[in-house]
């Protein structure tokens, strides 16, 4: 959706070792963003982008605009099930997941990309498209690339601008959390008793907490054990005016 970061020029690089030529779409898409949500105020920084592109020796950029997607008359939405009904983003979000499948359908087929790479900082969105790939039989595969994080542990995002400078201090709570807890269950110790000292300590650092959840590292369902397993954590809350999302594995 744009405003890049070293997080989606990471992505760039990894294609580039994996293809002949590579493709960046760029679009904000507005079927994702609820009346509430920030589309009018999201990030838009198209001539940066381009140029941080074409510094990577990007081949192109497919950039529409929003009537080349969703001309008069639109009248098709794709409306996943499975990891997008995990309770997770879905849960505040309801609306989020048909505009992601939908938008991100329409770009892999107008690209035709034999594989397609997406960050694993939006994990549940990740699992969405990788069963919409699968499930319509689309011919890319989906490619995961780890989070870029910065030195304190913070995942990139193109929302961390907004954060002031207090609210910067405290936003790396996020993934430090994730980590003990993630070094915990590991250990052995119960998810049940782990996770909510979790829960507190990202609320005393001044977040309100959308969740903080053990879950299948595929399916997504819930995992009660690390019999469970493979486990991912996955966080989401806001702080000030800006909601943070961030995963580990266990």
């Amino acid at each position: 959706m744009g405003a890049l970061h070293q997080g989606h020029l990471t992505l760039v690089r990894l294609a580039q070792r994996r293809a002949e030529r590579v493709i960046v779409s760029i679009f904000v898409n507005p079927a994702q963003f609820a009346p509430h949500e920030d589309f009018k105020t999201y990030p838009r920084t198209f001539a940066a982008d381009v140029k941080a592109l074409a510094a990577l020796g990007t081949d192109l950029v497919w950039a529409p605009d929003a009537a080349t997607m969703y001309p008069g008359g639109f009248a098709t939405q794709v409306v996943p099930k499975g990891p997008a009904k995990a309770g997770l983003e879905d849960a505040s979000r309801p609306h989020f997941f048909a505009g992601v499948a939908t938008v991100v359908a329409k770009l892999l087929i107008q690209c035709a990309p034999d594989f397609a790479v997406f960050g694993e900082k939006d994990f549940q969105q990740l699992k969405v498209v990788t069963q919409l790939a699968r499930d319509l039989d689309l011919a890319t595969r989906i490619v995961p690339a780890p989070t870029v994080r910065e030195a304190d542990g913070l995942a990139l995002s193109s929302r961390n601008r907004y954060l002031s400078a207090a609210e910067r201090e405290a936003a790396p709570t996020l993934h430090r959390v994730l980590a003990d807890c993630a070094e915990k269950i590991a250990a052995g110790e119960p998810i049940g008793t782990v996770l909510p000292k979790g829960r507190r300590t990202i609320e005393r650092a001044g977040f309100i907490l959308d969740y903080l959840e053990a879950r299948h590292a595929e399916t997504l369902a819930p995992a009660n054990s690390n019999k469970d397993g493979p486990i991912r954590l996955l966080v989401a809350g806001k702080i000030g005016k800006t909601r943070l999302i961030d995963n580990v594995g266990v």
